[in-house]
Parts: structure tokens; sequence; C-alpha cells
């Protein structure tokens, strides 16, 4: 394991770990769901039931990381929700008009890629107890 980021010195009680961890199985899940079924991953990511819920769970126990190097995966989680959210708003928007439309399809598959990335990323990091970036 890597040296902790400055400020992130404590270590994580285990009920902030599991958290941390069933949000990024959560995502997951939401993804997969995208990929088989009829749902676009990015609309599944944030208009799923389990993208929500973890959202959630990222807000209500991202105090208990406070001081410690989990702190920066529910930063990272809860980043990634609203930045998927603005995206994914901003393709819509393109939508509405025909030269838009293959832009918006690019950025959706873009976004995909993207949703893929940080959650796999995010998850394989704290599997090897390293911190997100600032």
């Amino acid at each position: 394991m890597s040296e902790p980021l400055a400020g992130h010195e404590r270590e994580p009680p285990p009920s902030v770990l599991s958290i941390v961890k069933v949000v990024y199985a959560l995502h997951a899940l939401a993804i997969l769901v995208g990929l088989a079924g009829s749902a676009s991953v990015i609309g599944s990511f944030v208009g799923s039931v389990p993208s929500i819920v973890a959202v959630i769970l990222n807000y209500l126990k991202r105090r208990d990381a406070r001081g410690s190097w989990v702190e920066s995966h529910y930063r990272w989680q809860i980043r990634t929700f609203w930045y998927a959210l603005a995206w994914f708003v901003v393709a819509l928007l393109l939508f509405v008009t025909l030269i838009g439309i293959p832009l918006g399809l690019v950025l959706l598959a873009a976004l995909t890629l993207w949703l893929i990335y940080r959650i796999g990323y995010g998850w394989l990091r704290l599997r090897d107890g390293l911190p997100m970036y600032a």
C-alpha cells in the first residue's frame, strides 16, 4: 500500500469500508442492468434504484469516513453520479435538434465508457487500499 494522501491518516472503521464497497457494487449493478437490458447504461446509472440508493448511502455515511483515506472514495462516487447526470442532461438536450443527435449519441457512448472506467478504477483502488486522487 502506498502512502496515504495528506489529511487522510486515520484508518476507516469497518462499516465505512463496507458501505463504500456496497456503493461500488450498486453502481456496477446499475451499469450491468443498462448493458443487459433495454435501457442505456447512463439512463440506468442515473435513474435506477441501485444507483439512487448508492448516492443516498454516500451522503448519509461520508461523514463517518472523514479524515480517512476512504473519504476520497466517497467523494469520487458522489462526483461520478452528479457529473454523469449533468452530462446525460446535456446529451438529452442535444437530441432536441436534428444536428445535435449525432453529437448526443457520441456523448452517450463516451459517458458509458467513462462510467465503466470510474466505477471499475475506483473499486480497484479501494481493493488495493488506496485513496482516489485529490
